[in-house]
């Protein structure tokens, strides 16, 4: 089953759940405003993906932030990411597999629905 991580009142969040409900895909959810993130799981994604994958570069967390930028890496970015959790690009899906996909992308998650509904329907 796959594990979607994110933030339940965030718009691009509620867009994701109802892609995945109506595509019947099981899926467990990790708010990290209730349940917040450990260090092992972001020190695994910030060595498969990089903390520039994983960052909403975007976004109002990471603009307010007074960082000079072209300094960071995975492991001085670590302490930052995990007190401003909301910097973190949303959707962050972890598939069956273990493979992460990041941000709603209808056509890119279109790619894994097949397997990991025939996944979740074999489990029932």
């Amino acid at each position: 089953m796959l594990t979607i991580y994110g933030i339940k009142n965030c718009d691009t969040m509620k867009k994701a759940f109802r892609w995945l409900d109506g595509q019947g895909i099981a899926y467990q959810f990790h708010d990290y405003k209730k349940a917040a993130l450990d260090e092992k799981t972001l020190d695994d994604w910030l060595n498969r993906v990089g903390w520039q994958a994983i960052v909403n570069q975007k976004g109002t967390t990471w603009r307010k932030l007074a960082l000079d930028k072209n300094t960071l890496d995975n492991q001085s970015i670590k302490p930052i990411i995990l007190q401003n959790l909301s910097m973190i690009k949303r959707p962050l899906l972890v598939l069956d597999n273990n493979d992460i996909v990041l941000g709603f992308d209808v056509e890119q998650w279109q790619h894994f629905a097949p397997s990991t509904m025939l996944r979740a329907g074999q489990a029932q």
